[in-house]
C-alpha cells in the first residue's frame, strides 16, 4: 500500500523536520516496514518528502524511499505498482548502462525521468500509482495520480504552505491545518453516496483527480 507525504513551505514558517516526521508517521498503517524522509532548500523555501513503505517487490532496505535517480537529479516518493517496469528497465538499458541497486519498480520509475520528459514518462508507464518527484536542477515538484484514481492523493494550500499526502490525516497533522466542513461536498455525498468532484468533506483539502498531475 505505502504512504507518501510532502510539504513545500516558506523557510520562515516554523515547521521542523521533527514535526514533518510526526506528520508522515500518521500514515504508519499504510507502510509499517520502512520509512524515509528528505529535505531540500530552494531559494527561500523548503521541500520535505516523506514515505512509509509496505515492502512488496523488493524487501531489501536498499529499496527504501525517498529514492534518488542514478545521477542524483531526481528524488521520488512512490505508492503503487508499475506493471511494465521490467520492460521499461530494459528500455533504459538501451540508453545507458546503469548499475541497478534494487529490483524494485520504484528505481525503474525514477530513472525514467533522467532520460524522458514528464509527459513522456506518463505515456510509458502502466500501473496504479501516486507519486511525487523532486527535480533538483529545475527546482520543481511534480505530483501525479494514476488514470483510474486507484491510489489516492490529497492536497491543501494554506498561505505559503503546500501539503499533500496519501491520507487526509497526514495533512491534518500540520500545525496550520484548517478543519472546516465543506457543506457542498456533504450535500453531494448525501445525494449520491459519493463525492464525484475534487472536493472532500473538509473545505480546504482537495483530492487530486484521477489521471491528473
Amino acid at each position: 500500500m505505502c504512504g507518501i507525504n510532502g510539504c513545500l513551505h516558506n523557510e520562515k514558517i516554523n515547521f521542523s523536520m521533527d514535526d514533518f516526521i510526526i506528520q508522515t508517521d500518521n500514515m504508519k498503517n499504510r507502510g509499517p516496514d520502512q520509512f524515509g524522509y528528505e529535505e531540500y532548500d530552494i531559494a527561500n523555501k523548503k521541500v520535505k518528502l516523506g514515505h512509509r513503505r509496505l515492502s512488496i517487490l523488493d524487501l531489501n532496505i536498499s529499496a527504501k524511499q525517498p529514492m534518488l535517480s542514478c545521477n542524483n537529479r531526481f528524488t521520488i516518493i512512490f505508492n503503487g505498482e508499475i506493471y511494465n517496469h521490467k520492460e521499461l528497465r530494459n528500455l533504459i538499458q538501451t540508453k545507458t548502462n546503469i548499475n541497478w541497486k534494487t529490483t524494485s519498480d520504484t528505481e525503474t520509475l525514477i530513472n525514467l525521468f533522467e532520460y524522458y520528459e514528464v509527459i513522456d514518462v506518463l505515456q510509458l508507464i502502466s500501473g496504479m500509482f501516486a507519486f511525487a518527484v523532486w527535480d533538483k536542477r529545475r527546482q520543481s515538484l511534480f505530483l501525479v495520480r494514476d488514470r483510474y484514481g486507484i491510489k489516492p492523493v490529497y492536497y491543501a494550500c494554506w498561505g505559503q504552505t503546500f501539503l499533500f499526502g496519501s491520507e487526509q490525516k497526514a495533512i491534518l497533522a500540520h500545525p496550520s491545518a484548517q478543519r472546516e466542513l465543506d457543506k457542498k461536498a456533504l450535500l453531494e455525498y448525501f445525494t449520491f453516496q459519493n463525492i464525484f468532484t475534487d472536493r472532500t468533506l473538509l473545505r480546504n483539502i482537495q483530492i487530486l483527480p484521477m489521471g491528473h498531475y
